[in-house]
């Protein structure tokens, strides 16, 4: 009878993922054409205690391709301990302090940053990020080609050594994926702040991240969601290889912890019904399989159930990471190690975000 209940739960999760394959599948490759460029952008980049990381994405900056009358950078300081001054750039750059109104500083950050923004279109990404030189062309092209206001791309981990670096990237090549295919079915409600992009009309007309405040992190996802309930229509994923944006993994498995709390925190407060009930799939089959092995040790459940549960959650998931680690040129490392801790590791977290506080740039934060 047990098994029948466990059996159940990979057969729905396995029904969800399937169809976030199945999106992938769907959503069409982009490639770059020569079209000349009309799309004026503002890059938003708040940041704290980011000394070590801005001269990083700084310097990629630096290497668009892009004309320089149709860009300016705006670094937003979010009360820093360390101090970072602008070296000389080619571009409109000015840095500002972060003007605090709410419970979430990146959102404050974002606001302050659009409110003295003079381009049409927002463009946010992070201080450990690295962009393409293409990264605002092939925007720009989408942009034309396509009647959207609102536009997620692509976020990879930029490789490392080790096993901490490779459960990272497996992490993250998941969610990736499931952003990718949630596009790809038209129910999108993930993206990452990291590499998105709207034009301030847009983000005006959907009062910026009025209703949710309270919460710390979010501001991609809520908008994210909010521009979806609102008009779907003008809401895009730019699937193409030139815009895909590097992010730098955490070094240590206590801040990577810290790090998905904060992203799991705000999963109850999406509008997407799509987006709650995948979320609760997939906390139900990893928690289903720490159960079946528990019980395997202690003997309750046969070995050829547990192995064929194992082999089967394995393989759906192997799927959806080859798809996209395909698309990234990323590659899987660790994959059999890490599918054998993440149930673990993502049942901790997200029982954790329910209860728990979490640290983020020196400072914690309850739910």
């Amino acid at each position: 009878m047990i098994e029948l209940f466990f059996a159940a739960s990979l057969f729905v999760y396995i029904l969800f993922i399937g169809h976030l394959i199945y999106g992938f599948t769907k959503l069409d490759r982009y490639f770059k054409k020569k079209i000349t460029a009309k799309t004026s952008f503002s890059i938003v980049v708040p940041f704290r205690n980011e000394k070590e990381n801005l001269p990083n994405l700084l310097h990629s900056i630096t290497l668009l391709n892009y004309p320089k009358e149709l860009l300016e950078i705006i670094l937003v300081d979010d009360d820093s301990e360390d101090e970072f001054r602008i070296q000389n750039l080619e571009f409109r750059i000015q840095m500002v302090k972060n003007i605090r109104k709410s419970n979430s500083p990146k959102k404050d950050a974002i606001e302050t940053a659009i409110e003295i923004a003079k381009n049409d279109w927002i463009i946010t990404t992070d201080a450990d990020c690295i962009v393409q030189k293409d990264w605002l062309t092939i925007f720009d092209q989408f942009i034309q080609e396509n009647k959207k206001e609102m536009i997620a791309s692509g976020v990879c981990c930029i490789p490392r050594n080790g096993f901490l670096a490779a459960f990272q990237n497996l992490d993250f090549l998941s969610l990736q994926g499931a952003t990718i295919g949630s596009f790809g079915n038209n129910n999108p409600f993930m993206c990452n702040g990291a590499n998105f992009a709207y034009s301030k009309s847009f983000f005006e007309n959907l009062e910026g991240f009025k209703g949710n405040e309270n919460v710390a992190s979010g501001d991609d996802v809520f908008l994210l969601q909010k521009a979806i309930l609102v008009a779907p229509e003008k809401v895009g994923f730019l699937f193409s290889t030139d815009s895909i944006v590097a992010t730098k993994p955490v070094n240590s498995w206590s801040k990577l912890f810290q790090q998905r709390v904060r992203w799991a925190a705000k999963s109850t407060g999406y509008s997407s019904a799509y987006a709650k009930w995948l979320a609760l799939m997939v906390f139900n089959g990893n928690l289903a399989w720490v159960l079946t092995f528990i019980l395997w040790i202690l003997d309750v459940i046969e070995p050829n159930f547990f192995i064929l549960f194992t082999a089967s959650k394995f393989l759906i998931d192997f799927i959806l990471l080859f798809k996209t680690a395909l698309f990234f040129n990323s590659k899987l490392q660790y994959v059999l190690a890490s599918s054998l801790l993440y149930p673990f590791f993502s049942v901790s977290v997200a029982l954790y975000s329910f209860f728990g506080t979490y640290n983020w740039k020196g400072r914690i934060f309850r739910k």
